[in-house]
């Protein structure tokens, strides 16, 4: 009998190991190839119903890439410039050719991203805030992409148990309506851009202001 549990405890450990995902990194020949010190965010794409969605999105980026040791052009700067240059659509930002955006600010790599999703999903008990974000980077030279990444983020607000059912109910209600009136997502977009730009594999490799800069190759 013990010799039986062995064989399938080992049966299953194995078939665990076939199922578990390898990770797979992204392929940064590109990136390495080009090697960028400077990174220009241009206007972000909204495909959501959130007007208001792009300029929070923009106050979220610069620092989490300067963290990893590249300069950002300012971004509020960058869309009045853009604006001036008669660019003031987003569309029209992410459309145009990374060349010419490129000489137009000095930049090395282009950071295009496309809001996906910025809502919140009322329920009479709970409302769910959800981002989704596509981020694309294109060489300024070469006009390539050198790096992409996809990022969706969901949080449900959790409700506190007060010992009587009908208190958590009124409680999760006056939560749900709350979250629905004034949705925070700029933590969900923190975290979708630490989560972007940090993890080995398939975020930023270390840029060239970190002394980690080109002794990272086998995280990136």
């Amino acid at each position: 009998m013990r010799s039986q549990w062995l064989f399938i405890s080992s049966m299953l450990f194995l078939l665990m190991l076939g199922c578990a995902k390898p990770i797979v990194s992204a392929d940064y020949t590109k990136f390495r190839t080009e090697r960028p010190a400077s990174i220009l965010v241009v206007p972000v794409v909204n495909k959501s119903v959130d007007v208001t969605a792009p300029d929070y999105f923009l106050s979220t980026l610069t620092f989490p890439i300067a963290e990893r040791g590249y300069y950002v052009f300012p971004t509020y700067l960058v869309k009045r410039v853009m604006e001036d240059d008669g660019l003031s659509d987003a569309n029209l930002v992410h459309s145009a050719d990374p060349r010419r955006l490129g000489k137009l600010f000095g930049a090395d790599a282009i950071l295009y991203i496309t809001i996906e999703k910025w809502n919140a999903k009322y329920a009479i008990l709970a409302t769910t805030v959800e981002v989704e974000f596509h981020y694309v980077m294109k060489s300024a030279k070469s006009g390539d992409t050198i790096w992409k990444n996809h990022q969706a983020w969901v949080y449900t607000p959790q409700n506190s148990n007060t010992g009587n059912p009908l208190a958590n109910l009124i409680v999760a209600a006056i939560n749900a309506a709350a979250t629905k009136a004034a949705p925070n997502y700029m933590p969900l977009a923190m975290q979708a851009n630490i989560n972007a730009f940090n993890p080995p594999h398939r975020g930023l490799p270390a840029g060239p202001h970190l002394e980690s800069f080109g002794k990272d190759q086998g995280d990136f």
